[in-house]
């Protein structure tokens, strides 16, 4: 990374001196045998100025160290972009659906000199991502061109920290004066109904973006919304875009400091916990301050030992016991007694009276599966 990070705004000044860079390589290697992609790709920077805010503003600081995707990066101008600011940058498209088949990609990667991987990925396969891991990957008008958006943003959400996000809305149906916005609903758009491209499929409203977002386990940083307040799924001049950056919550104990007797994430996201488990939970400043433990007791453990009692903590403060007489999905939810030490986090110390122990199956102790634990609403 750069020595002395730039904020946002000092990132746009940046990317509108590399767009001309960029310009100026495009035309020395004219005449080539294809067609750049049309569009100013660095363009979506002047976006991410409205869009970040507080602490977010700091992109770099954001990314650390961590890898970066430009997943349906077009001819790369974002990656390349990313690289000179001193990111590891993998760009990622598929010759199928890249305006050039990837070629402008490849020219301006070498008449760059650049290090940036290049990856060919279908996005509308079963795909995984080329890394295990991402800090930060952008998905810039891409979700409303995939068959199923669902599956992108849940894998998204398996492998990388955080997302940015743009994509069309719409607030109304085609020929009808229906207010979408705040219903969770998509549109399927007809071959060809959108701009003659059959590669565009799905039309969020502004809630419907939301709750897909909820059902993909991101949790919302930042949002801003873009373009004419009454958008048409198949208008071009009544265009409308949501921009956000979201932070995947997958594994749904990603909030918390996990401290003691937690076993490895299962592939859903939850935890085995021991007989004995411990975090430390960020509250905030919301007084009185509420805790919900979301978790479900397995038969073994009652067909075994019978009703299970789960003890709590808060900073060492008791809190209420339960007890649980059958295998199900609960809720544990309780009121700190008093303020943390440090205004905003506690530590919270759970522990069982019973635990299945090692096996020949499972060298683990088992206590209960931990789904989430958070601040109660």
């Amino acid at each position: 990374m750069l020595g002395i990070q730039p904020d946002i705004q000092q990132i746009t000044e940046r990317a509108r001196e590399f767009h001309a860079r960029l310009k100026s390589v495009k035309a020395r290697l004219a005449p080539l045998p294809f067609e750049w992609y049309p569009y100013d790709s660095l363009a979506n920077v002047l976006h991410l100025n409205e869009l970040l805010t507080g602490p977010n503003r700091d992109l770099l600081k954001l990314i650390g160290d961590g890898p970066v995707a430009d997943i349906g990066c077009s001819d790369g101008d974002l990656a390349f972009f990313l690289e000179s600011l001193g990111c590891k940058v993998q760009a990622i498209d598929h010759p199928v659906a890249n305006h050039n088949g990837m070629q402008g990609l490849k020219a301006l990667r070498e008449a760059l000199h650049s290090s940036v991987d290049i990856h060919t990925v279908d996005l509308d396969s079963q795909f995984m991502l080329p890394n295990d891991h991402y800090r930060l990957v952008f998905l810039l008008g891409v979700l409303y061109h995939l068959k199923n958006p669902l599956y992108i943003l849940e894998m998204l959400a398996r492998q990388c920290d955080y997302c940015v996000l743009s994509t069309r809305i719409a607030n109304t149906l085609p020929g009808q004066n229906l207010n979408l916005r705040d219903a969770p609903v998509a549109y399927l758009l007809d071959k060809d109904e959108l701009n003659d491209d059959d590669t565009n499929y799905w039309i969020f409203s502004e809630a419907g973006l939301r709750r897909l977002l909820k059902r993909t386990r991101w949790e919302i940083c930042d949002w801003h919304v873009a373009g004419s307040g009454e958008s048409d799924p198949n208008s071009l001049d009544r265009d409308q875009r949501v921009w956000c950056l979201i932070r995947s919550r997958y594994y749904s104990l990603s909030n918390v400091e996990l401290l003691s007797g937690w076993h490895a994430a299962e592939a859903a996201g939850w935890r085995w916990t021991e007989q004995r488990f411990s975090a430390r939970l960020n509250i905030g400043s919301a007084r009185p301050a509420r805790i919900e433990l979301r978790f479900f007791v397995p038969q073994a453990l009652i067909e075994r030992y019978g009703p299970v009692t789960l003890h709590a903590t808060a900073d060492g403060v008791p809190l209420p016991s339960e007890i649980y007489h059958e295998s199900a999905r609960f809720t544990y939810r309780a009121t700190l007694k008093k303020a943390p030490a440090d205004g905003s986090t506690v530590k919270l110390d759970f522990s069982l009276d019973h635990a299945l122990p090692p096996s020949e199956a499972d060298e683990r102790e088992l206590g209960i599966v931990v789904a989430a634990l958070d601040r109660a609403p």
